[in-house]
């Protein structure tokens, strides 16, 4: 079993309260295989909208483009959404800084310089140039 095999069975599982607050399973169906992609992800909740912050060597988030429906395992529960990925590395500088907002302990990871709370415009950059936001809007609750 490898570490998202039992985040997965982790989040499924009744103990799911331990993590389903920021972590979630997101199934995507590729575009050129038909096949369902399910990865356990991190997310924030903003509103009606969940944001997730992903690496641009992954591959799941290339289904994402132009946008297409996603099933979430979300806090215990089957949810249906539309997602899509936003590549554009200014927005997704924009909402990294929101993403350490929510969780300032993932800056040290990220290699991003926090000052008054407040992510460094260099390092945002730069990690927008190796990340990118997918956008996820609940499409019921």
């Amino acid at each position: 079993m490898n570490g998202n095999s039992f985040v997965t069975f982790l989040l499924k599982s009744p103990l799911h309260g331990v993590m389903s607050g920021s972590t979630m399973v997101i199934s995507v169906c590729g575009r050129k295989t038909g096949r369902t992609i399910a990865t356990p992800v991190n997310y924030y909740q903003d509103g009606d909208l969940l944001w997730i912050l992903t690496s641009r060597d992954r591959k799941w988030w290339r289904n994402l483009q132009g946008g297409a429906p996603v099933q979430l395992y979300l806090r215990g529960k089957n949810v249906e959404a539309f997602a899509e990925a936003l590549p554009d590395e200014e927005a997704a500088a924009a909402q990294i800084g929101a993403y350490l907002r929510h969780f300032p302990i993932s800056a040290k990871s990220l290699s991003i310089r926090m000052e008054a709370g407040e992510p460094e415009p260099e390092d945002l950059a730069r990690a927008a140039r190796q990340r990118l936001m997918v956008r996820v809007r609940l499409t019921q609750n």
